[in-house]
Protein backbone atom coordinates (compact mmCIF):
# COMPACT_ATOMS: atom_id res chain seq x y z
CA UNK A 1 0.00 0.00 0.00
CA UNK A 2 1.47 3.56 -0.94
CA UNK A 3 0.53 6.23 1.35
CA UNK A 4 0.29 9.92 0.88
CA UNK A 5 0.32 12.73 3.82
CA UNK A 6 0.00 16.36 3.83
CA UNK A 7 -1.29 18.75 6.21
CA UNK A 8 -5.04 20.39 5.38
CA UNK A 9 -6.39 23.16 7.41
CA UNK A 10 -9.33 21.62 9.22
CA UNK A 11 -11.19 24.15 12.04
CA UNK A 12 -8.63 25.26 14.48
CA UNK A 13 -7.24 21.68 13.85
CA UNK A 14 -3.32 20.51 12.15
CA UNK A 15 -4.75 17.58 10.37
CA UNK A 16 -2.77 15.14 8.76
CA UNK A 17 -4.69 14.31 5.55
CA UNK A 18 -4.39 10.61 4.66
CA UNK A 19 -5.11 8.86 1.12
CA UNK A 20 -4.92 5.37 0.94
CA UNK A 21 -4.55 3.82 -2.38
CA UNK A 22 -5.91 0.56 -0.89
CA UNK A 23 -7.50 -0.41 1.71
CA UNK A 24 -5.84 -1.85 5.03
CA UNK A 25 -6.18 -2.58 8.30
CA UNK A 26 -4.88 -0.48 10.62
CA UNK A 27 -1.57 -1.82 12.44
CA UNK A 28 -1.74 -1.92 16.33
CA UNK A 29 -0.68 -4.62 18.75
CA UNK A 30 -2.83 -7.53 19.23
CA UNK A 31 -6.26 -6.66 21.58
CA UNK A 32 -8.10 -9.61 22.52
CA UNK A 33 -10.20 -7.93 25.31
CA UNK A 34 -11.05 -4.94 22.42
CA UNK A 35 -12.11 -7.18 20.19
CA UNK A 36 -14.25 -9.20 22.10
CA UNK A 37 -15.87 -5.99 23.00
CA UNK A 38 -16.10 -5.27 19.68
CA UNK A 39 -17.72 -8.07 18.47
CA UNK A 40 -19.90 -8.61 21.38
CA UNK A 41 -21.78 -5.03 20.89
CA UNK A 42 -21.43 -4.99 17.05
CA UNK A 43 -23.68 -8.36 17.82
CA UNK A 44 -26.25 -6.27 20.02
CA UNK A 45 -26.18 -3.01 17.43
CA UNK A 46 -27.25 -5.41 14.49
CA UNK A 47 -29.99 -7.07 16.62
CA UNK A 48 -31.24 -3.21 17.42
CA UNK A 49 -31.50 -2.64 13.56
CA UNK A 50 -32.94 -5.79 12.84
CA UNK A 51 -35.70 -4.90 15.28
CA UNK A 52 -36.06 -1.15 14.03
CA UNK A 53 -36.09 -3.01 10.80
CA UNK A 54 -39.05 -5.87 11.62
CA UNK A 55 -41.02 -4.09 14.64
CA UNK A 56 -40.83 0.01 13.92
CA UNK A 57 -44.17 1.32 13.12
CA UNK A 58 -42.81 2.62 10.00
CA UNK A 59 -40.56 2.21 7.21
CA UNK A 60 -36.99 3.75 8.34
CA UNK A 61 -34.21 4.58 6.36
CA UNK A 62 -31.28 3.22 8.32
CA UNK A 63 -28.49 5.47 6.62
CA UNK A 64 -29.47 8.73 8.69
CA UNK A 65 -29.50 6.65 11.93
CA UNK A 66 -26.11 4.57 11.09
CA UNK A 67 -24.30 8.26 10.67
CA UNK A 68 -25.44 9.28 13.88
CA UNK A 69 -24.08 6.53 16.01
CA UNK A 70 -20.91 6.34 14.11
CA UNK A 71 -20.85 10.07 15.09
CA UNK A 72 -21.58 9.58 18.58
CA UNK A 73 -18.95 6.91 18.86
CA UNK A 74 -15.88 8.73 17.26
CA UNK A 75 -17.33 11.92 19.39
CA UNK A 76 -16.62 10.19 22.45
CA UNK A 77 -13.05 9.51 21.94
CA UNK A 78 -11.76 13.63 22.09
CA UNK A 79 -13.06 17.16 20.93
CA UNK A 80 -11.24 16.69 17.87
CA UNK A 81 -12.07 13.43 17.06
CA UNK A 82 -14.95 12.92 14.36
CA UNK A 83 -16.99 11.02 11.89
CA UNK A 84 -17.58 13.02 8.23
CA UNK A 85 -20.47 11.67 6.46
CA UNK A 86 -20.27 12.13 2.70
CA UNK A 87 -21.06 15.62 2.61
CA UNK A 88 -18.52 16.95 5.12
CA UNK A 89 -16.22 15.03 3.66
CA UNK A 90 -16.73 16.14 -0.02
CA UNK A 91 -16.63 19.34 1.53
CA UNK A 92 -13.23 18.97 3.07
CA UNK A 93 -11.75 17.64 -0.35
CA UNK A 94 -13.11 20.69 -1.99
CA UNK A 95 -11.46 22.79 0.53
CA UNK A 96 -7.79 21.21 -0.33
CA UNK A 97 -8.57 21.43 -4.08
CA UNK A 98 -9.73 25.11 -3.99
CA UNK A 99 -12.73 24.28 -5.50
CA UNK A 100 -15.39 26.26 -3.19
CA UNK A 101 -16.99 29.73 -2.91
CA UNK A 102 -17.14 31.37 0.70
CA UNK A 103 -18.21 34.27 2.64
CA UNK A 104 -14.90 35.21 4.10
CA UNK A 105 -15.67 34.99 7.34
CA UNK A 106 -13.26 33.63 10.72
CA UNK A 107 -14.84 31.94 12.62
CA UNK A 108 -13.89 30.93 16.40
CA UNK A 109 -13.53 26.94 15.83
CA UNK A 110 -13.59 26.28 19.54
CA UNK A 111 -17.27 26.37 19.46
CA UNK A 112 -19.09 22.44 20.97
CA UNK A 113 -21.53 20.83 18.51
CA UNK A 114 -24.38 22.00 21.85
CA UNK A 115 -22.97 26.24 21.56
CA UNK A 116 -26.26 28.16 20.47
CA UNK A 117 -24.05 29.98 18.07
CA UNK A 118 -21.21 30.15 15.83
CA UNK A 119 -19.03 33.71 16.85
CA UNK A 120 -17.42 35.44 14.53
CA UNK A 121 -13.51 36.58 14.61
CA UNK A 122 -13.01 38.59 12.06
CA UNK A 123 -13.94 39.31 8.16
CA UNK A 124 -11.76 39.10 5.45
CA UNK A 125 -11.02 42.71 3.83
CA UNK A 126 -13.40 43.51 0.73
CA UNK A 127 -15.34 39.93 0.98
CA UNK A 128 -18.45 38.93 0.79
CA UNK A 129 -18.79 39.25 4.78
CA UNK A 130 -17.51 42.14 5.19
CA UNK A 131 -19.42 44.23 2.34
CA UNK A 132 -22.63 42.53 3.88
CA UNK A 133 -22.03 44.02 7.27
CA UNK A 134 -21.17 41.06 8.79
CA UNK A 135 -18.86 42.33 12.16
CA UNK A 136 -15.91 40.37 14.30
CA UNK A 137 -18.07 39.08 17.73
CA UNK A 138 -21.48 38.92 15.98
CA UNK A 139 -23.01 35.49 16.39
CA UNK A 140 -24.31 33.27 13.80
CA UNK A 141 -27.20 31.26 14.60
CA UNK A 142 -28.88 30.41 11.93
CA UNK A 143 -27.72 29.08 8.78
CA UNK A 144 -29.99 28.90 5.50
CA UNK A 145 -32.65 26.94 7.46
CA UNK A 146 -30.51 24.98 9.76
CA UNK A 147 -29.89 26.49 13.32
CA UNK A 148 -25.86 26.21 14.36
CA UNK A 149 -26.95 24.36 17.48
CA UNK A 150 -25.88 20.47 16.98
CA UNK A 151 -23.56 21.23 14.21
CA UNK A 152 -19.89 20.57 14.58
CA UNK A 153 -17.27 23.70 13.38
CA UNK A 154 -16.75 21.86 10.20
CA UNK A 155 -20.62 21.11 9.62
CA UNK A 156 -21.25 25.20 9.75
CA UNK A 157 -18.79 25.14 7.53
CA UNK A 158 -19.78 23.18 4.90
CA UNK A 159 -22.77 24.81 4.90
CA UNK A 160 -21.38 28.67 4.53
CA UNK A 161 -19.10 27.34 1.12
CA UNK A 162 -20.85 26.53 -1.65
CA UNK A 163 -21.18 27.12 -5.74
CA UNK A 164 -19.66 30.66 -6.76
CA UNK A 165 -22.75 33.17 -7.23
CA UNK A 166 -25.18 31.31 -4.92
CA UNK A 167 -26.37 33.31 -1.71
CA UNK A 168 -26.24 31.72 1.92
CA UNK A 169 -28.52 33.05 4.35
CA UNK A 170 -27.11 33.87 7.93
CA UNK A 171 -29.46 35.15 10.79
CA UNK A 172 -26.77 37.07 13.90
CA UNK A 173 -27.01 37.88 17.13
CA UNK A 174 -25.37 41.12 17.98
CA UNK A 175 -24.13 43.08 20.97
CA UNK A 176 -26.40 40.85 23.49
CA UNK A 177 -29.20 42.14 21.48
CA UNK A 178 -32.48 39.87 21.90
CA UNK A 179 -33.49 40.07 18.11
CA UNK A 180 -31.47 38.41 15.11
CA UNK A 181 -30.24 40.36 11.80
CA UNK A 182 -30.80 38.79 8.71
CA UNK A 183 -27.84 39.21 6.01
CA UNK A 184 -28.28 37.57 2.56
CA UNK A 185 -24.54 36.96 1.65
CA UNK A 186 -23.83 35.98 -1.90
CA UNK A 187 -20.59 33.58 -2.16
CA UNK A 188 -17.46 34.43 -4.18
CA UNK A 189 -13.90 33.17 -4.37
CA UNK A 190 -11.44 34.26 -1.52
CA UNK A 191 -8.60 36.13 -1.70
CA UNK A 192 -6.92 35.59 1.21
CA UNK A 193 -4.98 37.61 2.85
CA UNK A 194 -3.72 36.13 6.14
CA UNK A 195 -1.10 39.12 7.35
CA UNK A 196 -1.17 42.48 7.56
CA UNK A 197 1.89 44.79 8.57
CA UNK A 198 1.81 48.40 9.99
CA UNK A 199 4.70 51.02 10.89
CA UNK A 200 4.11 52.69 14.12
CA UNK A 201 6.28 56.14 12.83
CA UNK A 202 6.14 57.40 15.76
CA UNK A 203 7.66 54.44 17.93
CA UNK A 204 9.75 53.51 15.19
CA UNK A 205 8.20 49.64 15.59
CA UNK A 206 6.64 47.41 13.36
CA UNK A 207 3.31 45.52 14.09
CA UNK A 208 2.47 42.23 12.08
CA UNK A 209 -0.93 40.31 12.13
CA UNK A 210 -1.36 36.97 10.94
CA UNK A 211 -4.70 35.24 11.46
CA UNK A 212 -4.19 31.65 9.92
CA UNK A 213 -1.73 29.66 8.50
CA UNK A 214 -2.22 28.63 4.60
CA UNK A 215 -0.02 28.50 1.92
CA UNK A 216 -0.67 31.91 0.90
CA UNK A 217 0.38 33.32 4.51
CA UNK A 218 4.25 31.91 4.10
CA UNK A 219 4.37 34.22 0.71
CA UNK A 220 2.73 37.03 2.45
CA UNK A 221 4.80 37.23 4.96
CA UNK A 222 7.60 36.64 3.40
CA UNK A 223 6.70 40.10 1.51
CA UNK A 224 6.33 41.75 4.33
CA UNK A 225 8.99 41.04 6.75
CA UNK A 226 11.67 42.08 4.15
CA UNK A 227 9.30 45.31 3.78
CA UNK A 228 9.83 45.72 7.58
CA UNK A 229 13.61 44.59 7.83
CA UNK A 230 14.55 48.12 5.36
CA UNK A 231 15.51 50.00 8.05
CA UNK A 232 16.62 49.55 11.87
CA UNK A 233 13.25 49.83 14.23
CA UNK A 234 12.94 49.38 17.88
CA UNK A 235 11.14 45.98 17.77
CA UNK A 236 8.48 43.97 15.48
CA UNK A 237 5.30 42.86 17.49
CA UNK A 238 3.83 39.79 15.37
CA UNK A 239 0.16 39.50 16.44
CA UNK A 240 -0.74 35.69 16.45
CA UNK A 241 -4.18 36.58 18.96
CA UNK A 242 -7.26 35.04 17.53
CA UNK A 243 -5.13 32.68 14.97
CA UNK A 244 -6.67 28.95 15.66
CA UNK A 245 -4.28 27.28 13.44
CA UNK A 246 -3.81 25.77 9.98
CA UNK A 247 -1.17 24.29 8.12
CA UNK A 248 1.45 22.31 9.62
CA UNK A 249 4.12 23.26 6.66
CA UNK A 250 2.98 26.71 6.78
CA UNK A 251 4.23 26.80 10.66
CA UNK A 252 7.63 25.54 9.51
CA UNK A 253 8.10 27.57 6.71
CA UNK A 254 7.35 30.75 8.79
CA UNK A 255 9.31 29.78 11.90
CA UNK A 256 12.18 28.88 9.55
CA UNK A 257 11.96 33.35 8.68
CA UNK A 258 13.14 33.54 12.36
CA UNK A 259 15.36 30.53 13.07
CA UNK A 260 18.54 29.19 12.10
CA UNK A 261 17.81 26.82 8.91
CA UNK A 262 18.14 23.01 10.82
CA UNK A 263 16.24 24.25 13.70
CA UNK A 264 13.65 21.88 15.05
CA UNK A 265 10.20 23.13 14.97
CA UNK A 266 7.77 20.24 16.33
CA UNK A 267 7.76 16.48 16.57
CA UNK A 268 5.05 14.48 17.16
CA UNK A 269 4.95 11.53 19.61
CA UNK A 270 2.20 8.84 19.45
CA UNK A 271 0.69 6.72 22.38
CA UNK A 272 3.90 4.82 23.27
CA UNK A 273 5.96 7.99 23.59
CA UNK A 274 7.64 7.76 20.42
CA UNK A 275 8.53 9.80 17.85
CA UNK A 276 6.63 9.60 14.46
CA UNK A 277 7.93 12.97 12.86
CA UNK A 278 10.15 15.59 13.33
CA UNK A 279 9.87 18.98 11.60
CA UNK A 280 12.94 21.02 10.88
CA UNK A 281 13.46 24.76 8.92
CA UNK A 282 15.34 23.97 5.75
CA UNK A 283 15.17 27.93 4.52
CA UNK A 284 17.79 30.84 5.79
CA UNK A 285 15.78 33.24 8.16
CA UNK A 286 15.49 36.24 6.83
CA UNK A 287 14.89 38.27 9.86
CA UNK A 288 17.18 40.82 11.54
CA UNK A 289 17.89 38.63 14.89
CA UNK A 290 18.81 41.81 16.65
CA UNK A 291 15.38 43.16 16.47
CA UNK A 292 13.59 42.30 19.48
CA UNK A 293 10.25 40.20 18.35
CA UNK A 294 7.26 40.83 21.00
CA UNK A 295 4.80 37.89 20.04
CA UNK A 296 0.46 38.55 21.31
CA UNK A 297 -1.59 35.62 22.06
CA UNK A 298 -4.36 34.96 23.69
CA UNK A 299 -6.99 32.32 24.63
CA UNK A 300 -7.72 31.95 21.32
CA UNK A 301 -4.24 31.08 19.76
CA UNK A 302 -4.35 27.68 19.34
CA UNK A 303 -2.65 24.80 17.30
CA UNK A 304 -0.38 26.10 14.66
CA UNK A 305 -0.12 29.51 16.20
CA UNK A 306 0.76 28.21 19.57
CA UNK A 307 3.42 26.29 18.05
CA UNK A 308 5.00 29.17 16.15
CA UNK A 309 4.68 31.09 19.72
CA UNK A 310 6.24 28.02 21.87
CA UNK A 311 9.25 27.29 19.12
CA UNK A 312 10.44 31.30 18.78
CA UNK A 313 10.12 31.30 22.85
CA UNK A 314 11.94 28.04 23.11
CA UNK A 315 14.81 29.38 20.49
CA UNK A 316 14.79 32.52 22.85
CA UNK A 317 15.38 31.38 25.97
CA UNK A 318 18.75 29.43 24.73
CA UNK A 319 20.33 31.82 22.19
CA UNK A 320 20.57 35.65 23.78
CA UNK A 321 21.22 37.10 20.60
CA UNK A 322 17.15 36.59 19.33
CA UNK A 323 15.18 38.81 21.86
CA UNK A 324 11.83 37.00 21.45
CA UNK A 325 8.89 37.26 24.12
CA UNK A 326 5.66 36.23 24.48
CA UNK A 327 2.84 38.86 25.72
CA UNK A 328 -1.02 38.24 26.40
CA UNK A 329 -2.83 35.18 28.50
CA UNK A 330 -1.94 31.95 28.33
CA UNK A 331 -3.10 30.38 24.76
CA UNK A 332 -5.92 27.75 24.00
CA UNK A 333 -4.00 24.62 24.46
CA UNK A 334 -4.50 22.45 21.69
CA UNK A 335 -1.34 20.07 20.73
CA UNK A 336 -2.95 17.25 19.31
CA UNK A 337 -3.16 15.52 15.27
CA UNK A 338 -5.54 14.60 13.79
CA UNK A 339 -5.64 12.16 10.94
CA UNK A 340 -8.45 12.20 8.23
CA UNK A 341 -8.85 8.54 7.10
CA UNK A 342 -11.13 7.87 4.20
CA UNK A 343 -13.66 4.71 5.16
CA UNK A 344 -16.49 3.32 3.10
CA UNK A 345 -19.88 4.62 2.08
CA UNK A 346 -17.42 7.91 0.82
CA UNK A 347 -17.20 9.02 4.50
CA UNK A 348 -14.35 9.63 6.71
CA UNK A 349 -12.87 9.73 10.28
CA UNK A 350 -11.10 12.67 12.15
CA UNK A 351 -8.72 10.78 14.03
CA UNK A 352 -6.72 12.11 16.35
CA UNK A 353 -3.50 9.86 16.12
CA UNK A 354 -0.45 11.71 17.75
CA UNK A 355 0.68 14.92 20.09
CA UNK A 356 2.87 17.78 19.44
CA UNK A 357 6.34 18.37 21.66
CA UNK A 358 7.99 21.68 21.30
CA UNK A 359 12.43 21.41 21.10
CA UNK A 360 12.41 21.73 24.72
CA UNK A 361 10.24 18.14 24.91
CA UNK A 362 7.14 20.72 26.07
CA UNK A 363 3.84 19.59 24.86
CA UNK A 364 1.01 22.42 24.57
CA UNK A 365 -1.94 19.93 24.90
CA UNK A 366 -3.96 20.61 27.67
CA UNK A 367 -1.81 23.17 28.73
CA UNK A 368 -0.83 26.17 26.24
CA UNK A 369 2.02 28.25 26.43
CA UNK A 370 2.73 30.72 29.28
CA UNK A 371 3.62 34.11 27.90
CA UNK A 372 5.98 35.77 29.47
CA UNK A 373 4.13 39.11 30.18
CA UNK A 374 0.86 38.20 31.04
CA UNK A 375 -1.78 41.29 29.97
CA UNK A 376 -5.26 40.94 29.61
CA UNK A 377 -7.31 42.81 27.45
CA UNK A 378 -9.17 45.43 28.98
CA UNK A 379 -12.91 44.88 27.68
CA UNK A 380 -15.55 47.86 27.33
CA UNK A 381 -17.76 48.53 29.69
CA UNK A 382 -21.06 46.28 29.52
CA UNK A 383 -24.10 47.05 29.20
CA UNK A 384 -25.21 46.86 32.69
CA UNK A 385 -22.48 49.63 33.52
CA UNK A 386 -23.20 51.67 30.60
CA UNK A 387 -26.83 52.08 31.89
CA UNK A 388 -25.66 52.43 35.44
CA UNK A 389 -23.55 55.49 34.17
CA UNK A 390 -26.12 57.14 32.14
CA UNK A 391 -28.54 57.23 35.35
CA UNK A 392 -26.13 57.30 38.33
CA UNK A 393 -23.13 59.33 40.07
CA UNK A 394 -23.61 62.19 37.67
CA UNK A 395 -24.40 66.11 38.89
CA UNK A 396 -26.70 66.14 35.43
CA UNK A 397 -28.47 63.18 36.60
CA UNK A 398 -29.58 64.90 40.10
CA UNK A 399 -33.52 65.52 40.49
CA UNK A 400 -33.78 69.42 39.26
CA UNK A 401 -30.46 69.69 38.51
CA UNK A 402 -28.89 73.12 37.00
CA UNK A 403 -28.44 72.60 32.93
CA UNK A 404 -27.16 75.14 30.58
CA UNK A 405 -28.78 75.07 27.28
CA UNK A 406 -30.01 71.61 27.74
CA UNK A 407 -31.77 71.21 24.94
CA UNK A 408 -29.00 72.57 22.42
CA UNK A 409 -26.42 70.41 23.76
CA UNK A 410 -28.99 67.85 23.42
CA UNK A 411 -29.11 68.27 19.79
CA UNK A 412 -25.65 68.57 19.28
CA UNK A 413 -24.70 64.96 20.56
CA UNK A 414 -27.56 63.99 18.56
CA UNK A 415 -26.27 65.20 15.51
CA UNK A 416 -22.93 63.91 16.51
CA UNK A 417 -24.18 60.34 16.89
CA UNK A 418 -25.48 60.32 13.76
CA UNK A 419 -22.53 61.79 11.90
CA UNK A 420 -20.22 59.27 13.82
CA UNK A 421 -22.31 56.51 12.69
CA UNK A 422 -22.74 57.72 9.40
CA UNK A 423 -18.78 57.60 9.01
CA UNK A 424 -18.32 54.35 10.96
CA UNK A 425 -20.33 52.73 8.47
CA UNK A 426 -18.59 54.43 5.24
CA UNK A 427 -15.23 53.28 6.90
CA UNK A 428 -13.25 51.08 4.80
CA UNK A 429 -12.19 46.93 6.55
CA UNK A 430 -8.75 48.73 6.86
CA UNK A 431 -9.51 52.04 8.09
CA UNK A 432 -11.61 50.28 11.09
CA UNK A 433 -8.24 48.05 11.40
CA UNK A 434 -6.25 50.94 12.16
CA UNK A 435 -8.60 52.62 14.50
CA UNK A 436 -9.04 49.12 16.37
CA UNK A 437 -5.03 48.62 16.94
CA UNK A 438 -4.76 52.17 17.56
CA UNK A 439 -6.46 51.40 20.79
CA UNK A 440 -5.75 48.14 21.16
CA UNK A 441 -4.67 47.88 25.30
CA UNK A 442 -2.80 45.00 24.54
CA UNK A 443 -0.91 46.08 21.42
CA UNK A 444 -0.05 49.59 23.49
CA UNK A 445 0.86 47.58 26.36
CA UNK A 446 3.44 46.05 23.89
CA UNK A 447 4.44 49.43 22.72
CA UNK A 448 5.29 50.36 25.97
CA UNK A 449 7.66 47.16 26.57
CA UNK A 450 9.25 47.60 23.48
CA UNK A 451 10.25 51.53 24.34
CA UNK A 452 11.38 49.96 27.57
CA UNK A 453 14.03 47.54 26.37
CA UNK A 454 15.32 50.27 23.98
CA UNK A 455 15.57 52.44 27.45
CA UNK A 456 17.23 49.98 29.17
CA UNK A 457 19.35 48.60 26.95
CA UNK A 458 20.93 51.98 26.21
CA UNK A 459 21.04 53.14 30.05
CA UNK A 460 22.41 49.44 31.35
CA UNK A 461 23.78 47.16 28.80
CA UNK A 462 26.15 45.59 31.08
CA UNK A 463 22.65 44.45 32.65
CA UNK A 464 20.79 43.44 29.21
CA UNK A 465 23.09 40.53 28.03
CA UNK A 466 21.12 38.03 28.76
CA UNK A 467 17.42 37.12 28.25
CA UNK A 468 16.84 36.00 31.58
CA UNK A 469 18.22 39.60 33.06
CA UNK A 470 16.25 41.61 30.78
CA UNK A 471 12.90 39.59 31.60
CA UNK A 472 13.60 40.13 34.94
CA UNK A 473 13.89 43.69 34.47
CA UNK A 474 10.84 44.43 32.40
CA UNK A 475 8.78 42.40 34.52
CA UNK A 476 9.91 44.84 37.90
CA UNK A 477 9.69 47.85 35.85
CA UNK A 478 5.88 47.10 33.61
CA UNK A 479 4.42 44.77 36.89
CA UNK A 480 1.25 44.93 34.70
CA UNK A 481 -0.98 42.96 36.41
CA UNK A 482 0.95 41.93 39.80
CA UNK A 483 -1.17 42.76 43.29
CA UNK A 484 0.27 45.64 45.20
CA UNK A 485 2.06 44.69 48.79
CA UNK A 486 0.25 46.75 50.63
CA UNK A 487 1.21 47.39 54.54
CA UNK A 488 -0.48 50.07 57.05
CA UNK A 489 1.11 52.47 58.57
CA UNK A 490 -0.57 52.69 62.10
CA UNK A 491 -0.51 56.43 63.89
Amino acid sequence: MRRLLWPILLGSTLVIFTLHTQQSAVNRPDNNQFDKSVYQWSQTLAETIQQISTKYYQSVDPEKPMINAMSALVKTLDPHSSFMDPKEYKSILETTEGEFGGIGVIIDNTKDADDEYLRVIDTLPGEPADKAGIKPDDKIVQIDDAVVKGMTVEEASAKMRGKEGTTVHVKVLRNDSLHLTPFDIVRSRIKEQNALCYYFKNHNMYYLSLNMFTQNAIKQMEQLIKKSQQQQSKGLILDLRFNTGGLLNSVVDIAGMFLEKGSLVVETKNRDNKVIDRYVTTRTPIVDRSIPLFILVNNYTASAAEILAGVLQCYSSKDNKFLAFVVGTKTFGKGSVQEVIPVSNDCAIKLTIALYNLPNNFSIQGTGVTPDFEIDQKLPPSEDVKWFNRFFGRESNLKNTIKLDAKEKDKEKEQKNKKDAKQNSEKSWYERKRELISSDYMILSTVRLIEMLDLVQKAYPEKTKKRADILSLLVTLFNPGDSLDIEELKM
